[in-house]
């Protein structure tokens, strides 16, 4: 059944509304056609790449009708910002989730009977619970939309059970249209997700999967050059945002530790933290406090943040799919953006572990099946862009993409000569220093920023941090990443020039319209950021201070808010690298001497070895520490051999 049962709206309307809400003049490629679907009541199958503007296509003809669109969201918090950035456009949204009192959601409930939300969000969990299709059925329904669709699908590789609950829509709502969403699906997954949802001649849109502003760099490394590299890569891309990928949670914080120590900020997200902790440490990111975030794949889904420059993997992701998601929320505004894919051997052999793990040997199969795909792309000699294309069902008329270091030359930091040796520097127990790479920077940004545009950039970042404090919202919804640069670039002095901004819609102009030419109005006067707060001092000399003060590895990891295994892998390196004695107090007297005996038979290379033969009560943490003794002891001998 339609949404516009007379005539569906002209251009001029949809203009109208996308103007005055989102502040835009035009649609991004194929976003009229699926508003336009929808609007006439059609089934909709979308795959659209991140940063495509997935969220507009159902967010636009949720508007233009009297009714409410239901949206299907996986994260609570994605959709508490979703709803709080309609919000500040003047579109009544709400949120249905288990963080809400139940005072708060008998009034949700009652609000959207009525009729008062234009969008409301539920999570795929809280559709499956008994009573929520009853209350449903009193709901003035205008469409579903299924936002992160491929969940769905088992051949997904983010198969979520309780998306297989949403196959209920269709047959208690067999009126109102259904619409998927997704970024990243393969042909398979996609028949599966019409299959599942039993969608009824849907109307599909799939767009290109080549993201031509997007530089694909793909590297086999040891453990030490990724540490170099990583380091290299964060200086290059100094004054961008970056987002790098550790496999592991004690990665993550081992990275952000070794980062630190090089004098380069950056924040931990990964699952053990507490949920205030990463919400704030994910908005600091996001307002530019900090440009580095070192997250587990659980950081992400969602981000809004356009001018990621850099998207960096420290180790080989499970599947295609998950890199492509992944190494996607970098360039959003289009702008050249760097893919950088750092592995070792040893995390092919990791996936395969886990693989072998899975008990249903269906599953098994599968995961099998992007072990071997994602092998091979990291493997291939063949053009990255042309590869992923090709794994989603595209072909492409190109052979070489002049983006990817298969087609074109790899960046500049990436050459083994500028490259610091660590495992010399570690192993002759040279004093820790930040790493210094002398490489001319390459300007990713087209446009040539001067030292002014700089300054007011961040002054008015400054600004929209503080504005969005004020009303506990992230900074994005104040305003995007790409709406300040173009404030940068044009410098309104009139409220008439202001709303020619793309992204500032009539109620953004009625919030902040005049702040905002205040604020330029001070930096003209003179009025610049406040200069950034003095450094911490370095984890390692923090470790090093509360180690002579006498605390447990366990005390250290709360003081650090890290987790012990992160303590004693640092504890372990200051070992290894001579600055730091070990302490026989550490391990158990037997414990020390049964791993010592085995050390000495197999060697201190490897820690899964040892950790195979030892009784199950020794830890790896014990492991590692007797290892790091064993190997600085080895260290004069390896010194005298090499004369």
């Amino acid at each position: 059944m339609p949404l516009y049962t007379d005539k569906m709206p002209p251009e001029a309307d949809l203009l109208a509304s996308l103007r005055r809400y989102w502040g835009y003049s035009s649609f991004r490629p194929l976003q009229e056609r699926i508003v336009r679907s929808l609007l006439a009541g059609h089934d909709t199958c979308v795959v659209m790449p991140t940063g495509g503007g997935k969220s507009l296509c159902y967010q636009l003809p949720a508007v233009m009708s009297a009714r409410t669109a239901i949206v299907i969201s996986p994260l609570i918090a994605l959709m508490q910002d979703q709803a709080a950035q309609l919000a500040q456009m003047g579109i009544p949204a709400g949120v249905l989730n288990s963080f809400l009192s139940s005072g708060e959601q008998q009034r949700v409930m009652r609000h959207a009977r009525e009729g008062a939300y234009r969008l409301l969000y539920l999570s795929p969990e809280r559709l499956a619970r008994g009573d929520t299709i009853g209350w449903l059925q009193d709901v003035p329904i205008a469409f579903f939309a299924i936002d992160e669709a491929h969940c769905i699908s088992e051949w997904g590789h983010e198969f979520r059970p309780e998306y297989r609950q949403l196959k209920r829509l269709r047959g208690s709502f067999p009126d109102r249209p259904i619409a998927a969403f997704t970024a990243s699906a393969t042909r398979h997954v996609r028949h599966d997700i019409l299959a599942q949802l039993e969608l009824r001649n849907p109307d599909k849109y799939i767009a290109s999967f080549h993201r031509p502003n997007l530089r694909y760099f793909v590297r086999a490394c040891d453990a030490y050059e990724i540490d170099a590299l990583l380091v290299a890569a964060l200086r290059h891309y100094e004054g961008g945002n970056v987002i790098v990928y550790a496999p592991t949670i004690n990665r993550v914080e081992e990275t952000v530790d070794f980062l630190a120590n090089q004098g380069i900020s950056a924040l931990p997200y990964h699952a053990k933290m507490e949920n205030d902790d990463r919400r704030r440490n994910q908005e600091m990111w996001m307002s530019d406090e900090v440009r580095v975030l070192v997250g587990t794949i659980a950081f992400g889904l969602g981000i809004n943040k356009a001018t990621v420059r850099a998207v960096i993997h420290t180790a080989l992701p499970k599947s295609i799919e998950q890199y492509y998601q992944e190494a996607g929320r970098a360039g959003r505004d289009g702008n050249p953006a760097d893919c950088v894919l750092l592995w070792q051997a040893k995390d092919a052999g990791l996936l395969g572990f886990f693989a072998n793990k899975i008990l249903d040997s269906a599953e098994r199969d599968r995961a099998w099946q992007r072990y071997h795909i994602i092998r091979a792309f990291v493997d291939s000699s063949d053009c990255r862009h042309r590869q992923i294309c090709k794994h989603f069902g595209e072909t492409p008329k190109w052979q070489s993409c002049g983006a990817c270091d298969v087609c074109a030359a790899s960046p500049a930091w990436m050459a083994p000569a500028l490259l610091p040796d660590l495992r010399k520097r570690k192993k002759s127990a040279a004093p820790t220093a930040p790493i210094r790479v002398s490489t001319a920077r390459e300007r990713l940004n087209p446009a040539v920023v001067s030292a002014e545009d700089a300054d007011l950039r961040d002054y008015l970042r400054e600004w929209r941090r503080a504005k969005a404090k004020e009303r506990n919202v992230p900074a994005y919804v104040v305003l995007h990443d790409t709406t300040l640069e173009e404030i940068c670039r044009r410098k309104p002095k009139f409220f008439a020039a202001l709303r020619g901004i793309t992204g500032i819609g009539e109620r953004k102009a009625e919030m902040f319209g005049q702040e905002l030419l205040d604020a330029l109005g001070r930096f003209e006067r003179g009025a610049r950021a406040a200069a950034a707060p003095a450094k911490k001092t370095a984890p390692k000399e923090e470790t090093l201070r509360l180690l002579s003060e006498g605390k447990s590895f366990a005390e250290i990891a709360e003081i650090r808010g890290r987790q012990v295994s992160t303590v004693v892998h640092a504890v372990a390196q200051l070992v290894e690298d001579g600055t730091l004695e070990f302490r026989p107090e550490w391990i158990d007297r037997n414990k020390l001497s049964v791993i010592e005996a085995a050390c000495a038979k197999l060697g201190v290379e490897w820690l899964k070895p040892l950790k195979d033969s030892l009784p199950p009560e020794v830890t790896f943490e014990e492991i590692r520490l007797v290892v790091a003794k064993a190997r600085r002891q080895a260290q004069p001998n390896e010194a005298k051999a090499s004369k």
